[in-house]
């Protein structure tokens, strides 16, 4: 009886079973926002199981369910909310809780998620498409002119070419200034590298694919990044990359960009030939670098007219980029992925000039187990560039192309004794310079992430990550000799390796306590990094066309190998109360190997505080204003700014100690450090206050952000400050200097029409930033009032970045003084006669859709911040300028210095421009400007169209790049670019760089 019992138990149960099993169905649905847009990645769960699944790009989900079964949906900036299912195989949910745009969830520092309403500082987010719709290869440059208070410059057209990125201004005298790079939480290194000659290097940002990017969140103020200690004064970038779905079949998705490039360089005049006070020289057996011959329209040579040679059209290509990306994803019930290739391809606009990058990228989730998931993410780029010397160099074509006379045929560079031909003396021809001198660059990159969180329970979360950067980089510099410039040709070879270690361990509680929710995080950092230079300089090359090294004469070699580590703990707590008023602390105590032991530790934080007040409106009120709130933040952090064994004085190899040569007799010498180390430098601090507004209206159909800051950066580095003689050495380094910052931004958004077919998207943004130079280092027995930074000086009392020397004698009244020929005097002493820092930057963007199509444009406005006009003032000299054209008999308009009286003196025009040429003040100029940086149209093919096909969506772009350019006081072609790189002392220049470029992009991505 009793078997016979289990056998009917055994029974109703198989059927029971079988029933449920049967009776489950595929439920379809699509999720969309209180505007109809999809909603990606939002969880969906059935109540009381495991089972889950999450919403693909378009909305949609497919899950298993049984009848009347119950929906938990949850997503980023949405509460949980649950949907009752009776029997239905398809269900459209739409979530319109009114505070969705308020809890929009955020990426801060260390890579936490927060929501915005609650954070007690400005971030600014720009997602990953509004990056691609830039068409810019490097990452920085598709952020430029859209984020309030960042400041974007381009170095040069060069392919590869750097960028420099400065948040809230600069920071720092001699210092690091540009922003901490973060990628998925690890920082990750942007420096410079890749250039051995003249001209600027590629930033290493540019290893990053942007199509892998889910978005930006830029951390602009010291309060947002006190987490980072000492290296958050610069700000942060948090880029945040792409992952894949759960519950997905495989998405396969591919895109294809073709560019073209036309420089934009400047005008120069074509009425005038080679030659001298209007006397002819042909180039070849009259040489000359002057371009004051007759005009064109009257020369004739072998009794025929002269022919014109536009040297900008000649040498000048239409430059051609190429970026191909396919990328796949998906997922199971408990892993996602997200994996993507691409191969960048830009040939330059000065022939063999280019710049490839291979880049592969892998993303995987795994939830483990219900309370362990981990992230695996690596990036690995392979880049490849050639580029050529660029500024006032010698060795640099464009110097050559920009001054070269309209009489003058360039071609062939060679005469038929195999030396060059060449217009003038000391000088390349410009199309021999591109057979017989090359920098190129290989670069290898390894960015692993592993990120383990474990939900010990459902308000405390334990997160490890792991990061590192690892790359490589073999450049070389190949140089052929020259008869012209009788240099004995040279080759350099250097090997850069470079290694970045990052852990975080992390401690998250969150939780509720009636109307306090409450958050702390608790966490440690261990941080190290090394890098490694070796270098051979091999000079005196003998075979033509051997680049290799040891066809030298002569050879040195260097080496220099640094490693530092930094050890971190920090903490965070942020308490709000009834959801209107939220208090944040923040601090970090760090201790670095690059200082001494007694000076070694240091602590850094911040106090903030927001209050919602839009949580006491009335009704009425409330009816249009969704949220605003006040917020308030002191903070003090740090800058990096202590290099490797600046505590010592350490040896230096000699090349000579008076007539004796090292090596000698097989002997290496080495002598100590001029400059004495200074055992108790500390890194430098800076301390900010912050004031902010923000504020939703109009059911999020307008937002508006207001941030004011100021700061003051302490405890400044300024390296090389004189020392007595007596002390055996000639400098030192001291922490003295202080800077200061003060600023307002501004941030704008508004969709004026929005309804089912149409919508119009504006966003606005300003910046206006003052700063000054407090001191450099008052505590000496002679206080430093002024120090030269490059192309820049640094004087207390006056902003950072001042352009310094010669200017124009002027009387009391402002007459210029001229001297008895009727030319102008330069002034007896040098002074400032310029200032880099913009008076304010602005950014307008508009974006229309209407069904499948999409057009928008972005303009990028700075208003003032003077140039260092280079191609100008040497075009002077050389009658080169469009502006030389005017080279009539002139008078000066002045005061002659020797008697007083008003000038009545006739100069030739050429003398005039070649005065001009002297004098530092007649070059700068105004670097005031508009750009409409980019315009984009596209259109996403319809369903219907592609319907029956394997194809899931698909569509096409058109976009152009610096279309339209108005500088009304600059006479270059584009102001916005620095022509020797990122560094501090390289900015406010414009002297012979590889042009920028005005382009047209033609676009196709497509979903499988």
């Amino acid at each position: 009886m009793t078997k016979l019992l289990r056998c009917m138990l055994l029974m109703a149960l198989a059927i029971t079973w079988n029933s449920i099993a049967f009776s489950q169905t595929n439920l379809r649905g699509k999720i969309v926002d209180a505007k109809g847009d999809p909603l990606p990645g939002i969880s969906i769960k059935v109540k009381g199981t495991s089972g889950g699944t999450a919403t693909a790009a378009d909305g949609s989900f497919v899950l298993s369910v049984m009848p009347n079964s119950i929906l938990e949906v949850s997503g980023v900036g949405y509460p949980a909310q649950e949907f009752p299912i009776s029997g239905q195989t398809e269900i459209n949910i739409t979530l319109t809780a009114s505070n969705a745009q308020l809890d929009e969830v955020v990426v801060t520092a260390l890579g936490v998620k927060r929501e915005k309403r609650n954070l007690t500082y400005s971030t600014q987010e720009v997602k990953g498409d509004e990056l691609l719709k830039s068409k810019e290869p490097n990452v920085v440059n598709a952020l430029a002119g859209k984020v309030a208070g960042m400041q974007i410059t381009s170095s040069s057209g060069t392919p590869g070419a750097s960028s420099r990125i400065v948040i809230r201004g600069n920071t720092s005298i001699f210092g690091e200034n540009q922003a901490l790079i973060v990628v998925d939480g690890v920082p990750i290194n942007n420096d410079e590298t890749g250039n051995l000659y003249s001209g600027p290097g590629t930033n290493r940002l540019s290893d990053i694919d942007p199509s892998t990017i889910e978005s930006v969140n830029v951390l602009k103020g010291a309060a947002a990044t006190a987490l980072y200690g000492s290296s958050g004064a610069r700000g942060v970038v948090m880029i945040t990359t792409k992952n894949g779905a759960l519950n997905r079949k495989p998405t396969l998705s591919f895109s294809q960009d073709l560019s073209f490039e036309k420089p934009l360089v400047p005008e120069v005049q074509t009425t005038y030939g080679q030659g001298d006070g209007g006397v002819f020289y042909n180039g070849e057996n009259r040489k000359t670098s002057a371009v004051w011959g007759p005009r064109m329209d009257t020369l004739t040579i072998g009794g025929r007219p002269a022919p014109v040679y536009n040297q900008m059209d000649l040498f000048f290509r239409t430059g051609v980029t190429s970026n191909s990306t396919v990328s796949v994803n998906g997922g199971g019930a408990n892993s996602s992925y997200f994996a993507s290739y691409s191969y960048f391809d830009q040939k330059g606009t000065v022939p063999q000039t280019d710049y490839r990058r291979h880049s592969i990228f892998t993303k995987f989730t795994n939830r483990i187990t219900d309370k362990l998931s981990a992230t695996v993410a690596v990036t690995y780029s392979n880049s490849g560039s050639n580029r050529k010397p660029e500024g006032y160099v010698l060795e640099s074509p464009v110097w050559t192309i920009y001054t070269a006379p309209v009489s003058w045929n360039p071609l062939p560079y060679s005469n038929d004794d195999g030396s060059q031909r060449v217009f003038r003396f000391s000088r390349n021809n410009p199309y021999w310079v591109l057979d017989h001198i090359n920098n190129a660059a290989t670069v290898n990159r390894f960015i692993p992430v592993i990120t383990l969180n474990y939900n010990a329970t459902n308000w405390l979360t334990i997160t490890e990550r792991l990061g590192a950067d690892i790359y490589t980089e073999q450049s070389k510099y190949v140089e052929a000799p020259s008869d012209m410039l009788a240099t004995r040709g040279q080759i350099i070879d250097r090997n850069y390796n470079f290694r970045q270690f990052n852990n975080d361990l992390m401690v998250n509680a969150h939780k509720d306590f009636g109307k306090f929710n409450t958050m702390l995080l608790l966490g440690s950092n261990i941080y190290s990094s090394y890098n490694q230079t070796m270098q051979a300089t091999g000079k005196g090359t003998s075979i033509d066309g051997f680049e290799n090294i040891s066809n030298a004469s002569s050879i040195t070699y260097y080496e220099n190998h640094y490693l530092t580590r930094k050890f971190g703990f920090y903490a965070q707590a942020n308490v709000e109360y009834d959801r209107f008023l939220n208090l944040s602390l923040t601090g970090r105590y760090d201790g670095s190997s690059v200082l001494a032991k007694n000076n070694s530790f240091y602590p850094y934080g911040s106090a903030a505080l927001a209050f919602v007040f839009s949580e006491f409106l009335g009704a009425n009120a409330r009816n249009w204003v969704d949220m605003a709130k006040l917020r308030a933040s002191v903070a003090t952090v740090g800058n990096d700014g202590v290099k490797p064994y600046s505590l010592l004085t350490p040896y230096e190899s000699a090349a000579n100690i008076g007539s004796i040569v090292f090596p000698f007799n097989g002997q290496s010498g080495f002598l100590l450090s001029p400059m004495l180390g200074y055992p108790n430098l500390k890194n430098e601090r800076l301390n900010e206050v912050e004031l902010g507004f923000e504020g939703r209206f109009f059911k999020s159909r307008l937002s508006l952000e207001a941030s004011y800051f100021s700061k003051k950066t302490i405890d400044g580095i300024i390296p090389g400050v004189t020392t007595s003689a007596a002390s055996g050495y000639t400098s030192t380094t001291l922490n003295s200097a202080k800077l200061q910052n003060k600023g307002l931004e501004v941030l704008l958004n508004a969709t004026p029409v929005r309804n089912s077919r149409f919508r119009w998207d504006v966003a606005l943004n300003y910046s206006r930033i003052r700063n000054k130079v407090l001191a450099i280092n008052d505590e000496a027995a002679e206080p430093i009032l002024q120090l030269g930074n490059g192309f820049t000086e640094v004087i207390k009392g006056q902003p950072y970045g001042v352009i310094f020397g010669g200017r124009f004698a002027r009387t009391g009244d402002g007459k210029l003084l001229v001297d008895d020929g009727g030319l102008p005097l330069r002034a007896d002493t040098d002074s400032i006669v310029g200032n880099i820092t913009p008076d304010w930057m602005g950014g307008l963007g508009n974006t229309f859709r209407y069904g499948a199509f999409s057009f928008s444009f972005f303009f990028d406005v700075k208003m003032g911040g003077d140039i260092q006009n280079n191609v100008d003032g040497y075009g002077y000299f050389y009658g080169t300028p469009k502006v030389t054209e005017d080279r009539a008999d002139r008078v000066v308009a002045g005061i002659r210095a020797s008697d007083g009286k008003v000038n009545d003196v006739t100069v030739r025009g050429q003398d005039y421009w070649r005065r001009l040429n002297s004098i530092l003040e007649a070059v700068i100029q105004d670097g005031t400007f508009v750009k409409l940086r980019n315009v984009t149209f596209s259109y996403d093919f319809p369903r219907k169209l592609i319907q029956k096909t394997f194809v899931k969506d698909a569509t096409f772009s058109v976009t152009g790049r610096n279309l339209w350019i108005y500088s009304p006081h600059f006479t270059g072609a584009d102001p916005e670019v620095s022509s020797f790189g990122a560094s501090n002392g390289s900015q406010g220049i414009y002297s012979f760089s590889t042009p920028t470029s005005r382009s047209v992009n033609f676009s196709l991505k497509v979903s499988f």
